[in-house]
């Protein structure tokens, strides 16, 4: 009997294309019913329903219940990790039809990891903050500079709140498109639930994608000096 941990048992949930495509879309951080779930497979209700409780089991997803309907969402913000960081060394998927290439250039632009903002423009918006002096990378983490603290303050964040959240504060985690690191953790989350309420950018409906929208133009080229 081996001492180490059982890597075949999570290998074996994520060795089959429905439960990972599930996993996949799980990944915009959204609770989704087994429906949705199911649609986005393309399997039936029922098939959704049977993955699902295997990927519950495996500590992989968690369900809640509101009456009569349950919700599924991803574990935690580890698990989001994780999956990325497999999708970074997993092959890209083939190509079959405009409407999926248009799809996966909007996911490599820009998308939610989870919580937090990855693809194309996290990555761009983690480099500008560590060229400014606003973030210095520790490893697997990013460690906020004190010009940083009073940049994310006049941003408009509340850095001691995020502080307090239960979590992570500032990994950084492996972009699967780009193959470099984004800004994660409490502050990724911070940060992209501010955006969103500045309304400089949109989820895409259906797949994890955002959207910088005009406004966000214009101010990504103002804060952050970002032509996106």
């Amino acid at each position: 009997m081996g001492i180490n941990p059982n890597m075949a048992e999570i290998a074996s949930l994520l060795g089959e294309t429905s439960r990972a495509t599930m996993l996949a879309s799980m990944m915009d951080g959204r609770f989704h019913t087994a429906s949705e779930l199911a649609y986005m497979a393309a399997i039936k209700p029922q098939t959704a329903s049977f993955h699902l409780a295997k990927l519950v089991d495996g500590k992989l997803v968690k369900v809640e219940k509101q009456g009569r309907h349950r919700y599924f969402q991803l574990a935690d913000e580890e698990i989001a990790h994780f999956l990325e960081s497999f999708l970074a060394i997993s092959p890209p998927p083939e190509v079959r039809s405009l409407k999926q290439s248009s799809q996966m250039k909007l996911l490599q632009d820009a998308r939610t990891c989870y919580d937090h903002l990855a693809g194309k423009l996290g990555v761009q918006l983690t480099d500008f903050l560590l060229n400014a002096g606003y973030l210095k990378r520790e490893e697997k983490q990013f460690l906020i500079t004190s010009e940083g603290a009073q940049f994310f303050t006049d941003f408009g964040l509340n850095l001691d709140e995020l502080k307090r959240k239960r979590r992570s504060f500032s990994p950084a985690c492996l972009d699967w498109s780009e193959r470099r690191y984004h800004l994660a953790g409490a502050l990724g989350q911070g940060i992209l639930a501010h955006l969103l309420n500045l309304g400089w950018v949109a989820r895409v409906p259906s797949i994890r994608a955002i959207k910088v929208t005009e406004k966000g133009r214009a101010g990504f080229k103002e804060v952050f000096q970002l032509d996106v």
